[in-house]
C-alpha cells in the first residue's frame, strides 16, 4: 500500500498491535511505539490490540506485565483487545497459546519445511566464531538438514537435544516499508534459522507470525531494530500461505550524542517518570514528537488533537532525539494548566513522602491521582508539631506553580515552610558586595516595618506597599529584598519575599529575621 493510498482505508479495517515481552518495565521506546499504533488505529476507527509475548519463561515476570499495563493506561493508551479484557482472537498471552503454535510447528515438520537440528551449542558457537573471523556471515551450514526421517526419529528416541529449524529458500526477499520504501534482503544471507526449541516452545519469529495472522493484524508498526526480523517473518508467512501485513519501522530514539538511547542519557522506566512527577498528558505530547512532526509551529497537542492530526506521511526516517529539557518544558506547561486544588492534591504525595506533612488520620493511602485516598482537610507538620489546613498547603503550592517543572520538585522548593529552624550559611544573606553591618542594618529596617503591620493586615499587598518604598530609597532594591527573602527561605532561589511572608505569618517572619540577624 503506497502512502498516498491511506486515505482509501475504510473505517474499521485497521488492526494494529503492541506486543511487549514482560521482561522489564515499560520504557519510552515501547511506549512511543504503543502511542503511534494507538493513534493510527484511532485515526482510522480501527482496533488496537495488546498482546503479551511471554514465551521466555526464565525472564518473563508478572510484575513486569502489571507495570506495562498500568503505565500504558496511565498514559491514556487504551486497547480494544488484550489479556485483561479479552477479545474474539484471544488468548492474548503467548504462554496461553502453546497449542496453537504446536499445530503450526507440526505443519512445518510434516510439510518438510523445517527439520530437527541436533548440533550442540558449543559446535554452533565455534562455527559462528570461525565464520566471523574470516569475514563471512555467521550462518548455519545446514548440517542436520541432510538427516533422513529415520535418522531424525532415532536421535529423538535416544533423547538427543534438538531445536527446529526452518528451511530458508535461497532467493531475494523484498518488501515495501510504508516509511522507507522498498527494502531487499538476500535469503542466502539468512540461512536456516531456528523457529522453535521443541513442539511446545516456539521462538519469537514463528510465534509473532502465527499471532499476527490469527489476530488478523493488518499493519505492523514497530521500531527499526526489527527490520532484520522482517525477511524471516515474511518467509514464514509465505511458507504458511499467510497474507503479508503492511510494515512500518519507526526511527530509533537517540540521545543528545545521537547514539542509541540508554540510561546514561536519562532514559528510565515510564513508572520512574511518573514517580518523578511528570504528567501523562505532557509525556504523550513529548513522545508524539519523537519521530513525528505535524508541520507548523504548534507544540501543544492533547490526545484527541493528536488523533486528528496524526499521519504516516509526517513520520520521520531519521533518529528522534530525546531531549529531557523539552519534556520539562512541556511538563511545566501542563502543570500550569492545573487548578490550584488539583495541583495541591497531586503534590500532597511528595510532601507526605518527604515527611514534611502527615494527614491527621493514619493512612497508608495516597491522594486520588496516585491511587485513591480520602483527602483530609488538616495536616500535621512533624517538625513544628503544628496543624495546618489543606488551604494553607494550597497557598504554598500555588506560589510555586509557575516554577515547577515536575511535581517531585515541590518538596525541595517548599520545605522551609515546614521547618522550625532554617540551616544556611550567612553568606546566603549577602547581596553583591554588602558588608556584615549592612546586611544586619537591612534586616533591622525590614523588621521595624513588619513590626508595625497589624496581624489582620499581614498580606502580600500590604507588605509590598510598606516595604518597597524603603527598598527604593536604597537605590538597589536588592540590598533590602535579598537579605529579607533569604532569611525567610534559607534558599538562593525561591518565590518572592512578600508571597512567602504572607503564608508564614507575622510571628514566624519576625522570628526568622531575628535568627538571620544573629548570624552577624
Amino acid at each position: 500500500m503506497a502512502i498516498e493510498e491511506f486515505k482509501f482505508i475504510r473505517p474499521g479495517e485497521v488492526r494494529v498491535r503492541i506486543a511487549p515481552a514482560p521482561t522489564g518495565f515499560l520504557h519510552i521506546g515501547l511506549a512511543r511505539t504503543a502511542l503511534f499504533n494507538y493513534l493510527f488505529a484511532k485515526k482510522y476507527q480501527g482496533s488496537f490490540i495488546l498482546r503479551i509475548e511471554d514465551t521466555d519463561v526464565e525472564r518473563s515476570d508478572p510484575r513486569f506485565e502489571k507495570d506495562i499495563l498500568e503505565n500504558l493506561k496511565w498514559l491514556g493508551i487504551e486497547w480494544s483487545e488484550g489479556p485483561d479484557i479479552g477479545g474474539k482472537f484471544g488468548p492474548y498471552r503467548q504462554s496461553e497459546r502453546l497449542e496453537i503454535y504446536a499445530k503450526y510447528i507440526e505443519k512445518f515438520l510434516n510439510d518438510n519445511l523445517a527439520y530437527h537440528c541436533f548440533c550442540s551449542e558449543e559446535e554452533l558457537e565455534a562455527r559462528r566464531q570461525y565464520l566471523m573471523s574470516v569475514g563471512q556471515p555467521p550462518l548455519y551450514n545446514g548440517k542436520c538438514r541432510q538427516l533422513s526421517s529415520e535418522q531424525t526419529q532415532k536421535l529423538l528416541a535416544l533423547g538427543e537435544k534438538s531445536i527446529i529449524r526452518f528451511k530458508a529458500p535461497v532467493k531475494k526477499i523484498a518488501f515495501k516499508d510504508l516509511l522507507r520504501g522498498e527494502i531487499e534482503f538476500d535469503a542466502d544471507l539468512i540461512g536456516d534459522f531456528a523457529i522453535a526449541k521443541d513442539l511446545a516452545t516456539p521462538l519469537y519469529n514463528l510465534a509473532v507470525v502465527v499471532d499476527d495472522f490469527e489476530m488478523k493484524i493488518s499493519h505492523i508498526i514497530r521500531g527499526e531494530d526489527h527490520i532484520p526480523n522482517t525477511p524471516k517473518q515474511i518467509l514464514l508467512q509465505r511458507a504458511l500461505h499467510f497474507p503479508q501485513p503492511e510494515y512500518l519501522h519507526l526511527p530509533l530514539i537517540l540521545g543528545q550524542d545521537r547514539s542509541k538511547l540508554s540510561k546514561r542519557h536519562g532514559a528510565i522506566a515510564i513508572s520512574d517518570y511518573k514517580k518523578a512527577g511528570y504528567l501523562a498528558e505532557a509525556f504523550i505530547n513529548f513522545m508524539a514528537f519523537l519521530g513525528w512532526n505535524p508541520g507548523g509551529e504548534r507544540e501543544i497537542y492533547s490526545m484527541p488533537s493528536l488523533i486528528k492530526e496524526f499521519s504516516i506521511e509526517r513520520i520521520q526516517k531519521g533518529g528522534a532525539i530525546f531531549n529531557v529539557k523539552r519534556l520539562d518544558f512541556l511538563n511545566g506547561f501542563y502543570i500550569r494548566q492545573k487548578s490550584p486544588e488539583k495541583l495541591t492534591e497531586m503534590c500532597l504525595l511528595y510532601l507526605i513522602e518527604e515527611g514534611l506533612v502527615v494527614p491527621t488520620f493514619k493512612s497508608e493511602q495516597y491522594p486520588p491521582a496516585y491511587g485513591g485516598m480520602e483527602i483530609t482537610q488538616m495536616y500535621k507538620i512533624p517538625e513544628t508539631r503544628e496543624e495546618v489546613s489543606l488551604d494553607y498547603i494550597q497557598k504554598i503550592v500555588t506560589i510555586y506553580q509557575e516554577r515547577l517543572k515536575k511535581l517531585s520538585e515541590i518538596s525541595e522548593l517548599t520545605d522551609f515552610f515546614f521547618k522550625d529552624k532554617l540551616e544556611y550559611d550567612k553568606e546566603l544573606l549577602r547581596w553583591k558586595e554588602m558588608g556584615d553591618r549592612e546586611i544586619k542594618d537591612s534586616l533591622i529596617r525590614v523588621e521595624k516595618i513588619i513590626s508595625k503591620i497589624k496581624p489582620e493586615d499581614f498580606n502580600k499587598e500590604n507588605l509590598e506597599k510598606e516595604i518597597m518604598p524603603e527598598a527604593e530609597k536604597m537605590g538597589d532594591r536588592g540590598y533590602l529584598l535579598w537579605p529579607f527573602r533569604a532569611a525567610l527561605s534559607g534558599k538562593k532561589a525561591s518565590a518572592g519575599p512578600f508571597e512567602i511572608a504572607e503564608i508564614l505569618g507575622k510571628k514566624k517572619v519576625l522570628r526568622r529575621i531575628k535568627e538571620a540577624k544573629s548570624k552577624f
